[in-house]
């Protein structure tokens, strides 16, 4: 076989076709190492291993590691430029230039494929027919505009995929007013659907054609004295000035474009996409860029891009203001307008206010990048500001359960209860191994009914608690998630983080008894050596939460065998026992009280105290 010393055969090489494609390189495991797209295999490929070829460092490294080339032909350039996007999207090759998502951030989610269609936030994106608004890194201000646009319109907060499921009766918003019951046939879906294309057109910022729709039907209803339906426009156009308000003009000419900036530092990218419509700025949406030593401005703007776009193809404006001329531009500016069915532009502006804009999404970028470097939030750092390099110990777990990076923040949850009583659940969070105890959420478990012991069900329900509020409040997350027992434990753990939004998180079990991994989607446990830093890591997370679920545990059925005790003493009703529990901790403490100490306790008198006193006495007699 005619192969060179990068391991690819020759003859291969001079047998692929010169029509475009997409070519992915190998290492010797079969590990992609490398994913690009050619106009002609043939000469791009070649282009590779020429005795003239001149390479980056990067470059060197990648050819002595190919071991095996894939080719995929296609009929034209703009199919490559998606498929490589899309394997890209799937293999994540050390040698490409990565994009990562700050998953942080929140979406608002229109699920479109129903028939009356739900309006909520979400961190998880998902292909089924919905349209998405985001990401949100203002949160405040998101929840504030979600917020006007359910008073202007009633749209419908249940759960139910009608009308497959409906309730059995309206519920409490239809008599508040705050949703009109197509559940019980009381709204067409033909008028639910106008108020949904409705708040479309508000959420793409197309708010002069909906003023002026709104404004007609205001004056429709008046004319025939529907007053009832004429304040309801009212309030709409009210709505819809209070959503104006916080928006920012910044376009006087009242365009419509997407304005790209981006900053680097060292390998680090963050680009940053400002969002105008009608003039006024609605939002921002951030992307990082990692692996990126050696790349051009042109290269990097090209990724960024095709990923606000190839992702989210929903949105797409009438117009790009671009800082530079970035790679590929003629095929991303072809594939855009063939996906938008309409006219679309790439611009890249030298003055006035659309090279302002450009400016200001620049500057966007580099606030962002020096602020979320500094807190270390994101998916794009490897390494925080105390400790640019990930232990050892991350790294081995990164490498023992395929990671893509060094978890260095590790939440970890166990749950304790006796026979069913004081069942309570624990979360704690380790950074780089050492606990957070800021961090650190425990809780009562709500569902357990009759004294029934699920642990499945009680471990779904506190992950789900945990991450709902954190989902919801925007706080960080963590690498990686543990869980303390085995695979109906990991499963149960799954399904509360894919009912939150957060399933893209790296989720394990270990197993008290054999000190057994467990892993989503594989169907024999790890067995890792016992000196395996990684390992250690997750057995101080595990125990670390059951110490602190046992003792949440021991706590409350101490106070449990108190109330017990207090309540069968004649005179001690709740409120006197609140404040001898309060006041005091323990039975113990109260046996070695004074009267003068119990008679300073708020609704004990002599009497009573004398009477605990004694009765307390008596305990030690039998």
């Amino acid at each position: 076989m005619n192969k060179s010393n990068h391991g690819v055969d020759q003859n291969q090489i001079r047998a692929l076709p010169l029509q475009p494609g997409v070519y992915v390189f190998r290492d010797a495991s079969g590990n992609v190492l490398y994913v690009g797209k050619a106009k002609s295999l043939r000469a791009r490929v070649k282009s590779y291993f020429g005795p003239d070829a001149t390479r980056s460092l990067k470059q060197n490294w990648l050819i002595r590691e190919i071991d095996n080339l894939e080719t995929f032909p296609v009929q034209s350039e703009s199919e490559a430029l998606l498929l490589e996007w899309n394997l890209i999207k799937e293999f994540s090759p050390p040698f490409n230039i990565r994009l990562r998502d700050d998953k942080s951030y929140p979406y608002i989610k229109i699920t479109l494929s129903e028939a009356f269609p739900r309006i909520f936030v979400t961190r998880r994106l998902v292909q089924d027919g919905s349209q998405y608004f985001g990401p949100f890194t203002d949160v405040g201000a998101m929840r504030s505009a979600l917020r006007t646009i359910k008073q202007m319109y009633t749209v419908r907060s249940c759960h139910y995929r009608m009308p497959n499921e409906v309730p059995p009766r309206p519920c409490l918003d239809y008599h508040i007013g705050r949703c009109k019951a197509p559940c019980a046939g009381l709204q067409s879906e033909s008028e639910y659907r106008a108020m949904i294309d409705d708040i479309l057109e508000i959420f793409n910022g197309r708010t002069n054609k909906i003023r002026s729709s709104v404004t007609s039907r205001m004056e429709e209803a008046s004319k025939v004295l529907d007053f009832e339906r004429a304040g309801a426009m009212r309030d709409v156009l009210r709505g819809l000035d209070a959503l104006e308000s916080r928006q920012a003009v910044v376009d006087p000419q009242g365009a419509n474009h997407d304005v790209i900036g981006f900053a680097r530092e060292d390998d680090l990218v963050c680009g940053s996409l400002l969002r105008v419509r009608e003039g006024r700025l609605l939002g921002r949406e951030v992307r990082y860029l990692t692996n990126t030593n050696d790349e051009e401005d042109a290269t990097l703007l090209s990724t960024l891009v095709k990923g606000f776009y190839f992702r989210n193809e929903e949105d797409i404006p009438p117009e790009l203001l671009v800082p530079i001329k970035f790679d590929e531009q003629e095929l991303v500016h072809e594939y855009l307008s063939n996906r938008r069915r309409a006219q679309f532009k790439i611009r890249v502006p030298i003055r006035g206010i659309k090279r302002s804009l450009i400016q200001a999404a620049t500057k966007n970028a580099t606030h962002v990048l020096k602020q979320d470097k500094a807190k270390s939030v994101g998916e794009a750092f490897v390494g925080s500001e105390n400790n640019a390099s990930p232990p050892l110990a991350a790294r081995r777990l990164a490498e023992t359960l395929g990671l893509e990076n060094p978890p260095r923040t590790i939440a970890c949850f166990d749950i304790s209860t006796l026979a069913g009583r004081e069942s309570v659940g624990s979360a704690v969070w380790l950074n780089d191994g050492q606990p957070d105890k800021n961090e650190y959420r425990r809780f009562r478990i709500r569902d357990v009914i009759n004294h029934q012991v699920d642990d499945y069900a009680m471990m779904q329900e506190i992950v789900s608690r945990y991450f709902d509020r954190r989902v919801r409040e925007a706080t960080h997350l963590p690498d990686l998630v543990v869980v303390d027992g085995g695979k109906g434990q990991l499963s149960a753990a799954r399904q509360a983080m894919n009912n939150a939004g957060v399933s893209d998180i790296s989720t394990v079990a270990l197993a008290k008894r054999d000190e057994e991994v467990f892993r989503p989607n594989h169907r024999d446990p790890l067995r890792l050596p016992r000196t395996d830093p990684g390992l250690h890591w997750l057995q101080r997370a595990r125990d670390e939460a059951h110490r602190f679920a046992l003792q949440y545990n021991r706590t409350l059925r101490k106070r449990r065998t108190l109330r017990t005790r207090l309540e069968e003493i004649p005179g001690i009703g709740p409120a006197r026992e609140q404040e001898l529990l309060r006041k005091f901790g323990s039975l113990r403490v109260i046996r070695n009280a004074s009267i003068d100490e119990l008679v300073e306790t708020h609704g004990v008198g002599h009497s009573t105290a004398v009477t605990i006193l004694e009765a307390l006495a008596s305990d030690d007699e039998q």
